[in-house]
């Protein structure tokens, strides 16, 4: 079975993803809600489903996601019993109807090539309604391949295998902001994702969302900042000299964004130098001065 873990906290469009879980025409599997201590009570609205697929609820007294989302992601994972995939859904987004089943008729595909699926995607509005194109893949794709295509991803749309979550864990980081990213490389040892295109995740950008608020610039660009620091620190041996020249340059444009960091140029400029790319750190360093001069 998977184990369909919903962190919840909002309401506001709560019903429909619990509808779309509804709507499976495969229901073996299993969701575990776990309240963050939410003022919004979802009672009514689970009531409404508490016979059209199995689940648990479990309320937290303590709010831990205002700290530490994945911290909050942990606990919910901790509630799961013995499922072998697991997959982590936002209290705001939207399955397809065949997403389970499509999942178990490609089951044994997925066993022998890869420990992260992933389905295609298309972003939605406050309304649901779509907002852009489906995004496809690959059917068996390099995770670090897929990173650098500048693929975009959340959470919602990935199956883990669960021994592979229980051992390497989420990465914490601010806002969880690229802890999904993190996730997708580390628990695919860097190494095959599985896509299933026929049945598309809608992943919801509202005001109300990390993704569509316009508030956490400086949490988002520090995550952004500790992401490529792990990369290029932790797990410099799964790059190719060329992939790591293109994260010092992600990285370097956290510094262009807040340049009040002073800590983001000493560390990328000791990461430049550690990895001998004098050039793009020349590179580096003219865009500052251009910024700088774009003042005056």
């Amino acid at each position: 079975m998977i184990a369909i873990v919903v962190p919840y906290y909002k309401l506001d469009f709560f019903d429909s993803l619990l509808d779309s879980l509804a709507q499976q025409t495969n229901k073996n599997f299993k969701v575990y809600i776990g309240d963050d201590a939410s003022k919004q009570n979802p009672a009514i609205i689970l009531d409404k489903y508490r016979q059209q697929f199995d689940f648990d609820y479990h309320r937290f007294d303590e709010n831990l996601g205002g700290i530490s989302l994945v911290a909050q992601w942990n606990r919910c994972i901790a509630l799961t019993s013995d499922e072998p995939w697991i997959m982590v859904l936002g209290d705001d987004d939207y399955l397809h109807p065949q997403t389970i089943e499509s999942f178990y008729e490609q089951l044994p595909a997925i066993e022998k090539t890869a420990q992260v699926v992933r389905f295609a995607t298309y972003k939605m509005n406050h309304q649901g309604q779509k907002t852009s194109e489906i995004f496809t893949h690959p059917k068996i794709e390099n995770a670090v391949d897929s990173y650098f295509k500048g693929n975009r991803s959340s959470l919602s749309e990935y199956i883990f295998k669960k021994e592979q979550v229980q051992k390497i864990g989420f990465k914490e980081l601010p806002l969880a902001w690229f802890s999904d990213w993190l996730a997708v490389l580390e628990f695919s040892n860097f190494g095959n994702l599985y896509t299933i295109n026929e049945s598309p995740a809608g992943i919801r950008i509202s005001e109300v969302s990390i993704s569509g608020s316009q508030h956490y610039t400086g949490p988002k660009t520090e995550a952004a900042f500790q992401f490529y620091k792990y990369l290029l620190e932790q797990k410099k041996s799964r790059f190719t000299p060329r992939q790591i020249v293109l994260l010092l340059s992600q990285m370097s444009r956290t510094y262009i964004y807040n340049k009040k960091k002073v800590t983001y140029f000493v560390k990328i400029s000791e990461l430049y130098f550690r990895n001998l790319a004098f050039r793009n750190y020349f590179k580096f360093l003219k865009l500052i001065f251009k910024n700088f001069l774009k003042k005056f």
